[in-house]
């Protein structure tokens, strides 16, 4: 993969629906960050994390949920699964460029996928360095190598926009 793919009804309505109703809902859990992109980031931004797969293993009681992302996107081998819910803003704050996983070298970068799923429709966005915007759009899948740089952004006209990050190997 050497660029930015855009998947709109990634899932029936159906599915998405479950998906999005739980995640969206009273019942699931969220955990406070002070850092968004980067630890010690020196502006304000914080976001709310739900941590699926970290460490080769599963971490959320709440995995299976992500069952169904598996067959679509062909994943052989996981690094990371991350859900990121950031809250409205009164104008449109850009979080700093970057990669998701830090640990890998440039080669091994090239190699893996990130993708984000987008939860809710609003006006946030995904920026890439090179100028490319992805608008949040529910229901959305968007895949690109690791190695790409790119940031999200709070949004304006909901009260939140929410994502959930894959990084994984497609054999």
């Amino acid at each position: 993969m050497d660029k930015v793919e855009v998947i709109d009804n990634f899932f029936d309505k159906d599915l998405f629906k479950t998906i999005s109703d739980f995640m969206m809902g009273d019942e699931f859990a969220w955990f406070y960050n002070s850092d968004v992109d980067y630890e010690g980031q020196q502006n304000r931004a914080f976001q709310f994390t739900h941590i699926f797969y970290n460490y080769q293993r599963p971490q959320s009681p709440n995995y299976d949920l992500i069952d169904p992302f598996f067959e679509k996107l062909s994943v052989y081998c996981l690094s990371r699964i991350k859900a990121n819910l950031l809250t409205r803003t009164n104008e449109i704050f850009k979080n700093d460029f970057h990669v998701d996983e830090i640990m890998f070298s440039t080669k091994q970068m090239k190699q893996w996928t990130t993708a984000i799923f987008y939860l809710n429709t609003n006006n946030g966005y995904t920026e890439f360095k090179d100028g490319t915007i992805i608008n949040s759009v529910a229901n959305r899948m968007v895949t690109f190598p690791m190695n790409m740089k790119h940031r999200g952004t709070t949004c304006t006209d909901e009260k939140t926009r929410v994502v959930i990050n894959f990084n994984y190997y497609v054999e």
